[in-house]
Parts: structure tokens; C-alpha cells; sequence
């Protein structure tokens, strides 16, 4: 698997990656700088971990920040967000009011408009209630936040993230490949994906497979989908016995956010 390091991508897009690779960052977070051609001014979104060195590299490509944005409340996204806006002498937007500084919370289709460029933003919830994503329309780019990785899937974790919510949005970003909109995906983690339309597909093709088989575990423990109850997101053994059927042959250091997805999928099944 080729190694990710950020790079300049459409005319508009420069990607920073911020030195915190893990099991869940995958090579680490993906600090977006979006700037107009010739322009002076930029928006930065998801400042990432509150890391010096990660920091200088963004100020040092970054010009006059406008604003900085955060697609949702993780910390390996928003940790600087405030202390990178203080030292760019700007404000920090996001979908919840709690991440925001000094500006108000972004808004359902509100256009961003910074030294001649437009950014337009998606609410995409999903994998949290927060998640937003930003439409560069003029180099045909989605910068889709933790909705999808650049490698993998994302984890849905319940209850902040939601499964029903995740298939609307992932069918909105799908509607935007369709209309022409979108043609490559810019995610916070791993590499840009050049086949919007394939990816998102695939995404929905996933789970919709997970999800039977999690369906199918079911009378292998003695329930069917209409004996779960309401709170089966939350129930305490449940969802590990699930896993233990429907993951059998992954990893065992994955099972943890493996039953998180799966208690997001319980409780689907049990709302249906």
C-alpha cells in the first residue's frame, strides 16, 4: 500500500498531513488548505492535533487565514482549532456551536466566499451528528471529513454517530456526483479518492452487507430484528456477541470499533 503525504490537489486544494497516524487517523489527520489561485487568503479546515511542527507547516503554506472550519467535534480534528485560529487572528466555524470561537455556527448550504472562492456546506450526519462536509464545486472536489476515508470505512459509533442518518447523507453526496457537482472525494484521513461515484457507491454496498449479516447473526443468538428493543444501541453484552459472529474471521484489535458500528446497527434494525 503506497504511503499517503498530503500534496497539492485541483487548483484550489492543498492537503498537510499532520503527524498522528494510528489505528483510527490511518496515516494521520488530513489538514485542508483551500485558496482561490492567486489569492492571499485561505480557508483551513480540520487544524488537526495540537502539534508545533504540524502547526508551522500549515501557517507556513496557509497565507492569511479567513476562517477555520472543523467537519466535526473529534479531537484528532479540532484540537488546535482554537489556538491555530488565535494565532491566525481568525475565528473557527463549525456545525456545533461548542466548537465554535469567535463566529457563528455554520449553516445547511451557506457559501463560503474567501478571496474569490466559494466552498459550500453540506450538514452530512452519520458518523457524528455534527459531521459536515465542503463542496470546492470548482475543481469538482467533496471534502467529506470522517463520512469517508481515503482507506477502509468509517466507524459509525452509536450513539453520536447513526445509521440512517449515514445512508442520507451518503445518498446526498452521491446526488452531487450524479448532477456533475463532484468527481473526487478529499477526505480527513488517507489518500484523495479520484472515483467519487465508485467509492460511494461501495460505501453504501458495505453496509447494506454488514447489516445482513448482522441481521443474519441474530438467530444465532436467539432474536430476531423484532425482538430487539428500543435501546439495543446500549445494551451490554449484545452487541459483542454480534460481533463475535459477523467478525469471527477479522482482526481482533479492530472488535472495539467494530461493536460500536454494530450497536449503531442494532439500533437501525430495531427503528425499521
Amino acid at each position: 500500500m503506497e504511503a499517503w503525504h498530503g500534496g497539492e490537489y485541483g487548483a484550489r486544494g492543498r492537503c498537510v498531513l499532520a503527524p498522528n497516524p494510528g489505528l483510527m487517523t490511518l496515516d494521520g489527520t488530513n489538514t485542508w488548505i483551500l485558496r482561490e489561485p492567486g489569492s492571499e487568503r485561505s480557508i483551513v479546515v480540520d487544524p488537526g492535533p495540537l502539534l508545533d511542527e504540524h502547526l508551522d507547516a500549515v501557517a507556513a503554506v496557509a497565507g492569511q487565514v479567513a476562517a477555520v472550519v472543523v467537519t466535526h467535534h473529534h479531537l484528532d480534528h479540532t484540537e488546535a482549532a482554537r489556538s491555530f485560529a488565535e494565532r491566525m487572528g481568525c475565528g473557527v466555524r463549525g456545525l456545533d456551536p461548542a466548537q465554535c470561537w469567535r463566529s457563528d455556527p455554520i449553516a445547511d448550504g451557506e457559501v463560503l466566499s474567501v478571496g474569490g472562492l466559494d466552498v459550500e456546506v453540506l450538514t452530512t450526519p452519520g458518523h457524528t451528528t455534527d459531521s459536515i462536509s465542503l463542496l470546492v464545486e470548482a475543481d469538482g472536489a467533496l471534502l467529506t471529513g470522517d463520512m469517508v476515508l481515503g482507506r477502509g470505512t468509517t466507524v459509525i459509533a452509536h450513539p453520536d454517530g447513526d445509521l440512517g442518518s449515514y445512508f442520507d447523507s451518503i445518498a446526498r453526496m452521491r446526488a452531487l456526483v450524479t448532477d456533475g457537482r463532484v468527481a473526487s472525494l478529499w477526505p480527513a484521513h488517507g489518500p484523495v479518492l479520484p472515483d467519487a461515484a465508485g467509492i460511494l457507491d461501495h460505501y453504501v454496498v458495505h453496509r447494506r452487507d454488514r447489516l445482513a449479516q448482522v441481521e443474519a447473526a441474530l438467530p444465532r443468538l436467539g432474536l430476531s430484528p423484532g425482538d430487539l428493543p428500543p435501546d439495543v444501541g446500549d445494551h451490554p453484552t449484545l452487541p459483542r456477541q454480534v460481533v463475535e459472529v459477523v467478525y469471527a474471521d477479522v482482526d481482533e484489535v479492530l472488535w472495539g470499533a467494530a461493536e460500536q458500528s454494530v450497536r449503531s446497527q442494532l439500533a437501525y434494525l430495531a427503528r425499521r
